[in-house]
């Protein structure tokens, strides 16, 4: 029996499951077979009322308890780098998605399975397409489509981040500044206006700025805009009449896009910007009596997360939300991808006795 035919076994203790798990391929876009495992040994569950959209799985107890924990966490991994199937090297397992985050859906499986009688009632979501384009995020669809299975007063994403909290995330702009010239031959420049030299008073702006520091719920969140693409240049003997400059801005999650678009306008005011992609933050929630619990409940240690992450999909319900995951973030996506199996246990360990009330 291949490893993608053998059932989940959810007794394995945490990095056991992890390592089924990674030998398990699951591929962005192709995560059928994971999900149906899923599925299959959740449903075997009497505790659990399982539903399934796509290859997105959800789980929920239904216990009357006054609030709902939701813990969501994806189910694909980028593409494998001759770094399956997964192996141990003393406290390591490396193999592809230990740590981005077969690790912390390991976690979120042994809970699934053994907590019966949890202090709050619990949601667990496995979901589809993370490592891709946002059009294909599970947790999208089901935020769009299925809304009501996503509905908590506290939830929390999975996702690697050293076994410590991560609250909420940062948002996230890119922008195109087009400058324009005119056009000539090199060796009668004086004819054309070089639009690459344009960009030189842009740049200054950008050398110049000085990007916020924004404390929300005791996180120190740090803002910033940056160039990072320029664009211009038709041939070696062609006085360039376009310029193309590319920004990035990463702003603090108490600014709507909305006010993140406007300020990018002030700051680049007499010129062009078109917005070309942008995602929400997402406030870290850490005020909330769940979210104090549950930060006492884990070392009581919080830092700001600086990048995206789905956090901001549960943020745009109205649900706060924090990064707890055991893996290393640093070590997502790389080859030599590995996770601590006593962070799995650690991390187990502490949602446990947070959940029990122990």
């Amino acid at each position: 029996m291949s490893s993608s035919d053998a059932p989940l076994d959810l007794s394995l203790d945490g990095g056991a499951l992890t390592a089924r798990l990674v030998d398990f391929p699951s591929v962005s876009g192709d995560e059928q077979a994971l999900a149906d495992a899923v599925e299959s040994a959740l449903r075997a569950l009497p505790h659990l009322a399982v539903d399934r959209y796509g290859n997105n799985v959800v789980a929920r107890t239904n216990l009357g308890r006054p609030e709902r924990v939701l813990l969501a966490g994806h189910l694909d991994t980028v593409p494998i780098a001759d770094n399956v199937p997964s192996y141990v090297d003393g406290d390591l397992l490396y193999g592809c998605g230990t740590s981005d985050m077969k690790s912390g859906v390991a976690v979120q499986l042994r809970l699934a399975a053994t907590l019966t009688e949890p202090n709050h009632d619990l949601t667990f979501v496995f979901y589809d397409c993370e490592e891709i384009e946002a059009s294909r995020n599970g947790l999208g669809h089901l935020a769009k489509h299925r809304p009501d299975w996503l509905a908590a007063d506290f939830a929390i994403l999975m996702e690697p981040s050293g076994a410590m909290v991560e609250g909420g995330c940062q948002g996230t702009m890119r922008a195109q500044i087009a400058l324009t010239g005119t056009r000539a031959h090199a060796a009668r420049s004086w004819l054309g206006d070089n639009a690459i030299h344009h960009a030189a008073e842009l740049l200054g702006r950008l050398a110049s700025y000085e990007p916020r520091r924004v404390e929300i719920d005791g996180l120190e969140y740090r803002e910033g805009l940056n160039a990072v693409k320029i664009e211009g240049g038709v041939a070696g003997n062609v006085i360039p009449d376009e310029c193309v400059v590319t920004v990035n801005f990463r702003f603090a999650p108490d600014r709507s896009e909305a006010e993140a678009e406007d300020h990018l306008r002030e700051v680049f005011a007499g010129y062009r910007v078109l917005v070309t992609d942008s995602a929400p933050g997402a406030l870290p929630g850490l005020a909330q009596p769940a979210a104090q619990a549950f930060l006492a409940a884990t070392g009581g240690r919080a830092r700001a997360k600086f990048g995206w992450t789905d956090v901001a999909r549960f943020s745009a319900l109205g649900v706060p939300a924090v990064n707890y995951g055991p893996g290393d973030p640093n070590l997502a996506h790389k080859r030599e991808e590995h996770c601590s199996l006593s962070a799995i246990a650690e991390v187990e360990d502490r949602l446990r006795a947070w959940l029990t009330g122990s």
